[in-house]
């Protein structure tokens, strides 16, 4: 067993970084959660943040839109024209897939001002993309609520958790320790 580990330490230090961090990163995050206070920001600070930025970003587009706080959960409602949309929950906000993001790059973690620019970097990438991703599936879902499925559960997931592969990727073959050792 202990040659098995030793063979294959990279692989164990990797997954035990990966997981250390994921942990730490995801019991703060629910730490977080649990004492927000939802009086002033419902749900939670980073959500509410979230629906009122994407708001402003619809009204780009040219639509009247409006977030207001769901009486019977803990979200969001979006509406735009008057026609209730959807709703902007917890998961929404982007900082599930920012803790996954981190825990990956520092798992792999390069220098340490290069890993801390490029998780700074992308953990803002991913934000305004969510954004963007929100404001999107809310346009779609007023003008094309038929395509809800899709836009929802395919098209809109496959966005970003494929933005967060191709930083992944960018990381590995450019930055980190690891690409540097077998390079």
């Amino acid at each position: 067993m202990k040659a098995l580990i030793l063979k294959y330490k990279s692989v164990v230090k990797f997954i035990l970084t990966f997981l250390l961090v994921y942990l730490v990163l995801s019991f703060t995050y629910k730490l977080y959660l649990d004492f927000s206070d939802g009086s002033k920001y419902y749900p939670d600070y980073i959500t509410n943040l979230v629906a009122k930025q994407s708001k402003s970003l619809v009204e780009i587009f040219g639509y009247e839109t409006e977030v207001v706080k769901h009486l019977k959960e803990p979200s969001m409602k979006f509406i735009i024209n008057n026609k209730y949309v959807g709703r902007v929950v917890e998961g929404c906000n982007s900082a599930s897939v920012i803790i996954l993001f981190v825990s990956f790059v520092i798992a792999f973690a390069g220098r340490f001002k290069t890993t801390f620019l490029f998780i700074l970097s992308g953990s803002v990438l991913i934000y305004a993309v969510n954004l963007m991703r929100i404001a999107i599936l809310s346009i779609g879902l007023y003008q094309y609520p038929w395509r809800k499925e899709i836009l929802h559960t395919t098209i809109f997931p496959l966005i970003i958790y494929g933005m967060v592969f191709l930083l992944w990727m960018i990381w590995i073959n450019r930055f980190s320790k690891q690409q540097k050792a077998n390079g």
